[in-house]
């Protein structure tokens, strides 16, 4: 379990709620949703979640990243998508009644607010301005995912990663893109071996520069070029 977080955060002062679902909430909803949630700090590698487990709530991710992802027939992960702050995790499964169907595992060090199944579903009958952005949500996911696995499956190798690592930087912002060669094999859909090679070539090109296992991106316009987007 979690520890009990000592970088306690009310969603007053929470800067990533600016990003999140709660963005337009006034200042009684903000209160109300301050007095239902638990702030917990979580270690990297830590599950929020597992493939098959029943939902209890949904997680806000105050800051920290997380790994979205399945795993296939032999165990291996497909990561799916990458939350950052301000995401809300968990969120559909509230809607299905059903188990989940992937898991959620943190990325680095995070600091993460829960609520509870009920109190989420209580507001979202409650409040129009979560249960519209929320339909808002769901529709732009809805054609994004489309977009995404369209383009993912009629590229190449080299195209995927190209295009992941755009998608990645937007993830990382500032930041320099921060994961495992295995895992960002899992989000491209290849071997690890055959994405050590495609970083190298990279390199080579000076389309991306590495620091241990960071990558910072060189040249956005030349990784666009590589990948057909």
């Amino acid at each position: 379990m979690p520890e009990k977080s000592h970088r306690h955060v009310t969603c007053e002062n929470c800067l990533s709620r600016q990003n999140s679902l709660f963005k337009s909430f006034c200042d009684e909803d903000v209160e109300g949703l301050d007095s239902k949630k638990s702030c917990s700090y979580y270690k990297k590698n830590q599950p929020l979640f597992l493939e098959g487990s029943t939902p209890r709530g949904v997680f806000c991710l105050n800051s920290g990243k997380v790994k979205i992802f399945a795993r296939g027939e032999e165990g291996k992960e497909q990561i799916i998508h990458l939350s950052a702050g301000g995401e809300i995790v968990g969120f559909r499964a509230m809607f299905s009644g059903e188990p989940y169907k992937v898991s959620a595992t943190t990325l680095e060090e995070c600091n993460i607010c829960f609520i509870s199944k009920s109190d989420f579903l209580d507001m979202v009958d409650t409040n129009v301005t979560l249960r519209n952005g929320i339909m808002k949500e769901l529709s732009t996911e809805l054609a994004d995912r489309a977009t995404f696995i369209t383009n993912m499956a009629q590229k190449s190798v080299r195209e995927r990663l190209a295009f992941s690592l755009i998608l990645l930087q937007d993830v990382y912002k500032d930041e320099m893109i921060n994961l495992t060669r295995e895992d960002l094999a899992n989000f491209v859909g290849t071997a690890t071996e055959t994405l050590i090679r495609l970083l190298k070539d990279f390199k080579e090109e000076k389309l991306i520069q590495t620091h241990a296992r960071k990558i910072e991106i060189l040249s956005k316009e030349g990784l666009l070029k590589v990948s057909g987007a």
